[in-house]
């Protein structure tokens, strides 16, 4: 079987696209248009699209005059509440010039976890793609306790990626691809493939990052991408930025080969691996 490639995205069935929250709130939120218009080409393309969106407690922040970042769970979780409502506002009112919906899936840990709301969710995912509606996918951050959380919505991409189905996963970030150590650093190289199967100990990727708008970095992308190739997705990470040209197959960013053994996914989910593996 021929790998997946960068080339074949244009031609891909069903790809789960994940953008963080810097990428979308504050001096970022005018990328909501662009990644939307994004998504409508590829979707009038013939691509079923699922979205996975962070950014729900960031873009409360500035309406709620809290002086910064909560840090307890239930200013978080209320911040979160209003902060969905807007979000979707936000990303319906971008897809409203496509004259696309967007529907509203919000997931914890467990419900990936547990076979029933498993099977509910894949199942209302399916029929909204059967719809020509565009799920966008969101960590419960209403429901959901410290201890329960998936912990950054990259990690809750590769598991929708499994769960729909989906051919590839594009993961949106800060920079246009992944560095051999972090970018600032000399010596840093950018990385252009990961083949299926590659070490990747030698390389430096940071630590997760926490700042005032949300939980990522390159670490994290890295380890939600070995998870999602395993699995047999191929995974595409780059700037928020590219994401028309990534959904075009354009080559850039950094490229994640999936496992050509991989078998259909069947109802069990893959925790999340680690980078030393």
């Amino acid at each position: 079987m021929t790998a997946l490639s960068r080339a074949d995205l244009p031609g891909a069935g069903r790809v789960v696209v994940k953008v963080g929250s810097s990428s979308i709130s504050g001096d970022g939120a005018h990328r909501i248009d662009a990644i939307v218009d994004a998504l409508a080409d590829a979707t009038a393309a013939g691509t079923e699209i699922v979205l996975v969106s962070s950014g729900a407690i960031a873009t409360a922040l500035p309406l709620l005059d809290l002086g910064g970042r909560p840090n307890d769970l239930a200013t978080q979780q209320a911040a979160a509440a209003v902060g969905q409502a807007v979000l979707m506002w936000r990303y319906q009112t971008a897809l409203d010039r496509h004259g696309l919906l967007a529907g509203q899936v919000l997931l914890t840990a467990g419900d990936l976890e547990n076979p029933t709301p498993r099977s509910n969710a894949r199942r209302a995912m399916e029929r909204l793609l059967g719809l020509r509606i565009l799920p966008i996918v969101n960590e419960n951050d209403t429901v959901a306790t410290h201890e329960i959380r998936f912990g950054d919505n990259d990690r809750l991409a590769a598991l929708v990626a499994q769960l729909v189905g989906a051919d590839v996963l594009i993961l949106l970030s800060d920079i246009e691809c992944l560095y051999t150590r972090p970018p600032g650093e000399p010596g840093a190289r950018p990385i252009e493939t990961v083949d299926y199967g590659d070490d990747l100990g030698g390389y430096e990727f940071g630590t997760v990052v926490v700042n005032s708008v949300g939980t990522g970095g390159a670490a994290t992308k890295v380890s939600a991408a070995r998870v999602a190739a395993a699995s047999g997705v191929g995974v595409l990470v780059t700037s928020a930025d590219r994401v028309g040209d990534a959904l075009r197959g354009a080559e850039i960013g950094t490229w994640f080969s999936p496992n050509p053994e991989a078998r259909p996914d069947t109802g069990t989910i893959r925790a999340v691996d680690t980078l030393t593996r």
